[in-house]
């Protein structure tokens, strides 16, 4: 997951209710009881409502330390503790098979730049309105990219993730779905997961529909029902709304920036902005064919030109009004993405204080959040729980 335009238990509410007024209250604001999150306490029912809270999601997997959406990454997620792993980004092959990559161009998350037997393939093309130079899943059959391997994409900020690169291919989503079955058995509880369909518009305008590719496989595995440990995501809001229609799975809309448009709107001359979507008739129509919404946390608590978080918005307390669970993206530990008040030190990319992060975010009431430390998230996630 990422930009549309990029990039337990206890009980009792009391005490974090307070707490969440005391952190809140040094920015001048405090949401109301309605939009907690009712942290730690014991959910009843199946799905997606049955996950703690705040719910840690590995972002692509534990993508803080290992290049991201590949089983090493996954794996490690798991063995941090996370509650549900993010795997993976679902974009197609050119023979049709659905695989896992953070985009479909693979030029900086793939070693395909070192196979000269590829250099051919190198090309520009226009992605969802913005021209993109490289190597494409969908020129490319399975078969082939098999031979490619996973590297990190952000060397410059995680020059110690780049000790696996090649370490890893690239999995499908039907391996994916046979990891999470083996791990269930394995750990003896229920491995859940979190996957996006990557910019459905465009490949149904290439034949490569994703909605019906990613259905049959869940199908295949008897993971298409509503209380199915399979959490479907999209940018697009038609592509979720398609997903209905074609499982049972819970699911959940992305939101970018308040200003963006979701590129289905742009193809369809629907002039309404994410803005639109978070007002309380925007997000009551969402309730309608999903159950949560994924918004950046940006829209949660909005920073000022330097950085710094201002007063927290009614997202939390308007979604929950409309029924939707709130998953906001994404905590990273190093300085550059973290609010300014936050950061520590003079090196760009040490980790800062993403404990207070954590605790700001927190007690807006989310219910869960994407992260790629997810190690931290918990550590974060008890504090909080625990007041």
């Amino acid at each position: 997951m990422g930009t549309q335009n990029s990039d337990e238990q206890a009980g009792g509410t009391g005490r974090r209710a307070l707490l969440g007024a005391a952190v809140l209250g040094a920015s001048g604001a405090v949401l109301g009881l309605p939009g907690t999150a009712r942290a730690g306490e014991e959910r009843h029912g199946g799905g997606m409502k049955s996950l703690p809270v705040p719910t840690i999601i590995g972002h692509r997997g534990a993508s803080g330390y290992r290049p991201e959406h590949t089983l090493g990454s996954y794996q490690l997620a798991l063995d941090l503790g996370a509650h549900v792993v993010e795997a993976g980004d679902l974009v197609p092959t050119k023979d049709g098979h659905i695989v896992c990559r953070h985009e479909p161009e693979i030029g900086g998350t793939t070693d395909v730049a070192d196979h000269p037997e590829f250099a051919g393939r190198r090309t520009t093309k226009l992605l969802d309105g913005v021209s993109v130079t490289g190597w494409f899943t969908e020129d490319f059959t399975l078969a082939e990219l098999k031979t490619l391997r996973a590297i990190e994409r952000i060397p410059a900020n995680r020059p110690h993730n780049t000790l696996y690169n090649g370490r890893w291919e690239i999995p499908t989503f039907e391996e994916v779905l046979k990891w999470q079955d083996e791990q269930t058995r394995k750990r003896g509880r229920q491995v859940w997961i979190y996957p996006e369909t990557k910019h459905p518009t465009y490949f149904r305008k290439l034949g490569l529909g994703l909605e019906e590719r990613v259905a049959k496989l869940l199908r295949k595995y008897g993971k298409d029902g509503k209380n199915a440990p399979v959490i479907l995501q999209s940018f697009e809001p038609t592509s979720i709304q398609r997903l209905n229609k074609l499982v049972g799975n819970p699911l959940v809309v992305l939101l970018s920036s308040a200003g963006s448009r979701p590129w289905d709107f742009v193809e369809t001359g629907d002039p309404r902005t994410v803005a639109d979507l978070i007002t309380p008739k925007g997000l009551k129509e969402i309730a309608g064919y999903a159950q949560g919404i994924g918004p950046t946390l940006d829209l949660v608590i909005p920073k000022d030109a330097n950085g710094s978080l201002t007063t927290p918005t009614t997202l939390v307390a308007d979604a929950h009004k409309a029924g939707l669970i709130l998953h906001p993206y994404t905590m990273r530990n190093e300085n550059p993405f973290l609010p300014t008040e936050y950061r520590k030190g003079t090196d760009a990319d040490a980790y800062g204080d993403v404990f207070g992060a954590y605790r700001t975010y927190f007690a807006t009431g989310i219910d869960g959040v994407f992260t790629d430390n997810p190690d931290t998230g918990l550590l974060a996630r008890q504090d909080f729980v625990n007041g």
